[in-house]
């Protein structure tokens, strides 16, 4: 009986782009780029498909970006420009879930298949430019929109930032540095300012050192040797671990990577974690057990 009031009392939310969405009753039918997907996954939303970016058009989702979510119990449709009318009308999505890194349009969605549907598109903000805590509370809005309690997990993050910034409070502290890396020849240095996870992690109280003048946004993109001359003195590294970045192992020729794994832990980092607190409280007890144990963790 309370579950067909829950249906009868119908869903409204406000994305970051000023759209509003309605649907008819909660839980919705959801269709979600993977990384939105996760995170309505640790709430006990199940999209039935998720998507990928431009990067994921493959036949199963990169697993990197899959959080908690069980591709098993999730249709995964390939990179979303390529998601038609057809696929949709299929599917029967009340809403499909996307990001924004600009607050205009969905990053991975041909918005047009989904109008053409008649499938409302809700895009929240994941840029640079939002502060974590409040990138984290819409998507909590959203679940609460589509009638999902709040998770526990939420106390667990704010214990991990708390065991963080005790950690960073001592003298000492290594820096922490997020990369990608782009082959033998080049890579990616994080500008920490403009990714929301280390700017956290400087709010914090770590160190997250610059990379310095250069080429990009979001990224330096530069040689290793210079990667080593900017970065050397870190005591952690971030090593995107998506499957568009090149894996570790094909850089065991090259010196200036091997130097700065032999004196720094290496963790894999997801630069897409599901926002949601789980996710985030795991990241956070990562680096805090890397930069309490400073060393090499890779070869």
């Amino acid at each position: 009986m309370a579950d067909d009031r829950a249906r009868q009392a119908g869903w409204e939310f406000t994305d970051d782009r000023g759209s509003t969405a309605t649907g008819p009753g909660t839980p919705p039918r959801v269709v979600a780029y993977v990384r939105a997907g996760a995170a309505l996954w640790e709430y006990g939303i199940r999209p039935v498909a998720v998507y990928g970016s431009g990067h994921d058009s493959g036949a199963r989702a990169d697993p990197a970006k899959l959080g908690g979510l069980d591709p098993r119990k999730a249709a995964y449709l390939g990179g979303g420009a390529d998601i038609t009318a057809e696929v949709l009308r299929e599917l029967r999505p009340d809403v499909v879930v996307d990001v924004t890194y600009d607050g205009k349009s969905a990053y991975a969605l041909a918005e047009d298949a989904a109008e053409q549907a008649g499938v409302p598109v809700v895009a929240l903000g994941v840029g640079g430019g939002a502060p974590l805590r409040t990138i984290l509370g819409r998507f909590a809005e959203l679940a609460a929109a589509f009638g999902a309690p709040a998770p526990a997990a939420d106390g667990e993050l704010a214990a991990a930032e708390a065991e963080l910034r005790e950690l960073a409070a001592g003298a000492g502290t290594a820096g922490v540095v997020a990369l990608s890396p782009g082959g033998p020849e080049q890579v990616h240095l994080a500008r920490p300012e403009t990714w929301p996870e280390l700017r956290h992690l400087a709010d914090l109280g770590v160190r997250t050192p610059d990379p310095g003048p250069g080429p990009g946004v979001n990224w330096r993109t530069t040689d290793w040797d210079q990667a080593l001359e900017a970065v050397g003195g870190a005591g952690v590294l971030l090593a995107d671990a998506r499957a568009n970045a090149v894996p570790l192992a094909e850089l065991a020729g090259v010196p200036a990577w091997q130097q700065l794994a032999r004196t720094a832990q290496v963790l894999p980092w997801n630069p897409e974690l599901p926002p949601a607190p789980g996710a985030y409280a795991q990241f956070l007890r990562a680096v805090a057990a890397a930069l309490r144990a400073p060393g090499p963790a890779a070869g």
